[in-house]
């Protein structure tokens, strides 16, 4: 009899947490990731799967963002590096090491979401997790300099700068579609 009463009881606390749970959910809106020292944030709906660091076949007379292709489930990727590419559309000089240099076990490949039509991931130093607009403390527009596929600049609770980049509008980008050097 004790053992149906726990159980029950156990029960019950079960449902009410998972009810607690559905109510206070907090969706996250952005995988936040790094490159070359700064913060972007990738929205979810336009991102895909999160790979480990890949070989990358460096290909001939292309862009210097373009680092390659890479073998991912059984599929060729183009690799961009966007460190490189956020340097080139920014006019900044590509500071740091070369690819070589940068490959550490924090580095990932995100795939774009199938929906956008581009077999390509972009290389990344390092995942910082999920964020939601909760987690941010101001919202402004892209710097003036900034490429089309920057949304916002966003300032974290902690006062780090981020930069939203919109994937979407990045894939249909002429530069981005154009690889040839």
């Amino acid at each position: 009899m004790a053992k149906r009463q726990s159980l029950k009881e156990l029960q019950e606390r079960l449902a009410q947490r998972l009810t607690v749970a559905k109510t206070e959910a907090v969706t996250a809106t952005w995988l936040a990731v790094e490159a070359e020292g700064k913060r972007y944030l990738l929205p979810l709906v336009q991102s895909g799967e999160i790979f480990p660091w890949s070989p990358v076949q460096r290909v001939p007379y292309t862009k210097p963002w373009y680092a390659g292709v890479a073998s991912l489930r059984g599929g060729l990727h183009g690799v961009v590096d966007l460190a490189r590419l956020v340097a080139t559309a920014t006019d900044a000089p590509a500071a740091g090491p070369g690819q070589a240099e940068r490959v550490t076990s924090e580095s990932r490949l995100v795939s774009l979401h199938a929906a956008l039509g581009v077999n390509a991931v972009i290389w990344i130093d390092r995942l910082l997790g999920l964020r939601n607009p909760s987690m941010f403390s101001a919202v402004g527009d892209a710097p003036a300099n900034a490429p089309g596929f920057f949304t916002r600049s966003l300032v974290d609770l902690q006062g780090q700068s981020w930069q939203e980049i919109d994937l979407q509008v990045l894939v249909t980008e002429p530069e981005f579609l154009a690889i040839a050097a």
